[in-house]
């Protein structure tokens, strides 16, 4: 090979380099938003001994309202648990997983009931939670939503409505009454 021949492929070889540098930058200086953690829904994520509790959140019509805790609990242990958790004035639920097992809340039969939900929907409330096979407890917030928004509804607890969706009754007006 000549001496005119290797500086070509030099260049060309540096000139590659070079542009495949540029191209491949971007992951340099912009980290990957799919290596963060976060909760892609409404709700809230947290871990307590061998449950994980996932997309969990308060369904309910107001502040001094019953309101139905929503989510889903995983058991990663070989025991059956129970998960208790506590609200506003001490109003508890508690909910059982099997073993290896996972209970979602908003399917249950057995819905999982604080008699008050201590906080206004919008705003996020803290919660007691405790796993009776370690007696582990923590405080977890999650975010308390109303009716508003029509996935949510159904899971309002029964004889509950939003606080601004009462039915308005209508009262005849003169000109509708025959006046003139």
């Amino acid at each position: 090979m000549n001496r005119g021949r290797r500086g070509k492929l030099a260049m060309a070889t540096a000139a590659l380099g070079i542009g495949l540098l540029s191209v491949t930058g971007c992951g340099y200086t912009n980290p990957q938003q799919t290596s963060a953690q976060y909760s892609a829904s409404d709700g809230t994520n947290t871990e307590l001994g061998p449950l994980q509790l996932r997309n969990m959140m308060i369904i309910s019509a107001g502040e001094d309202r019953p309101g139905r805790v929503i989510g889903a609990v995983y058991n990663s242990s070989s025991s059956a648990v129970k998960l208790t958790i506590t609200g506003s004035g001490g109003s508890q639920t508690q909910v059982p997983v099997k073993p290896n097992s996972y209970t979602l809340l908003n399917d249950s039969a057995d819905e999982a009931i604080l008699s008050s939900t201590g906080g206004i929907p919008g705003s996020m409330f803290e919660v007691s939670i405790l796993e009776d096979g370690t007696n582990q407890n923590a405080k977890f917030k999650v975010p308390v939503l109303d009716g508003t928004i029509a996935d949510y509804k159904q899971y309002l607890p029964a004889g509950s409505e939003p606080t601004g969706s009462a039915t308005p009754t209508s009262t005849p007006s003169q000109s509708a009454a025959g006046g003139h």
